[in-house]
């Protein structure tokens, strides 16, 4: 866009210096020739007699916001204002547009979003250098998804792990009865065998020496002198 600063006196203003956020493709999108503009004097080149003028300079850039309100993950809605084989210009508000690529356009009955629509959309990412955020509606309700299942895998998985707690538990309950049961039938087994051991009263008695026979010894005593009673009539 050629600008008249005074007379005799035309800079040149740049497609890109004219907005922070509209993506403009010609310069009429924007304003129209004999229309009054402020402009900034961005550079002088005096040896090729150039003068380099902007008009979005004359602003803050808006972009500084949002990279804080447009972070990736974040979830905003959005207006579709074009459409065509590779996606779909997404209106975030005013004076900041998205772009949402065609495979993650589809909703969630598989239907295909149309001009006008307004859905939620995803930041899946932004770049404040480039002044580019790419977005996802399929995200918005995919996420939610999985993250649906991840709850309910990790509530099955805690309690599979309670549940196997309380075995172990019961388990160890049961072994702490049966080794005890072990150790009062090992207990009773060694004092039967110690009981066992030991001899009886009557066993332990040394046993008694058998007395001399009185009347035999008598008797004895007796036929001895009778013997030699015989012998002597006998000689």
């Amino acid at each position: 866009m050629f600008v008249e600063v005074e007379e005799g006196i035309d800079g040149l203003i740049h497609i890109s210096d004219l907005s922070w956020t509209k993506k403009i493709k010609h310069p009429a999108e924007f304003t129209q020739i004999g229309a009054d503009i402020d402009v900034v004097v961005l550079e002088i080149d005096k040896e090729n007699r150039r003068l380099s003028l902007g008009h979005k300079q004359l602003e803050e850039n808006p972009w500084n916001q949002f990279e804080n309100q447009f972070t990736v993950d974040s979830v905003h809605e959005g207006k579709i204002t074009e459409l065509n084989d590779k996606g779909a210009v997404v209106s975030l508000g005013e004076n900041v547009e998205g772009f949402a690529p065609a495979r993650q356009l589809t909703k969630e009955d598989g239907s295909t979003p149309k001009v006008g629509d307004t859905l939620p959309f995803k930041v899946t990412e932004f770049s404040k250098g480039t002044k580019r955020i790419i977005l996802s509606h399929v995200r918005t309700y995919d996420d939610t998804k999985r993250a649906a299942e991840g709850a309910a895998k990790a509530e099955r998985r805690a309690e599979a792990d309670q549940a196997s707690a309380s075995v172990k538990k019961v388990n160890a309950a049961v072994e702490k009865t049966t080794l005890g049961d072990l150790s009062a039938l090992a207990a009773l087994k060694a004092n039967m065998e110690e009981a066992e051991a030991k001899p009886t009263a009557a066993e332990a008695a040394p046993a008694a020496e058998p007395k001399p026979k009185k009347a035999a010894t008598k008797k004895a005593a007796t036929e001895e002198p009778a013997a030699e009673a015989t012998e002597t009539a006998a000689e």
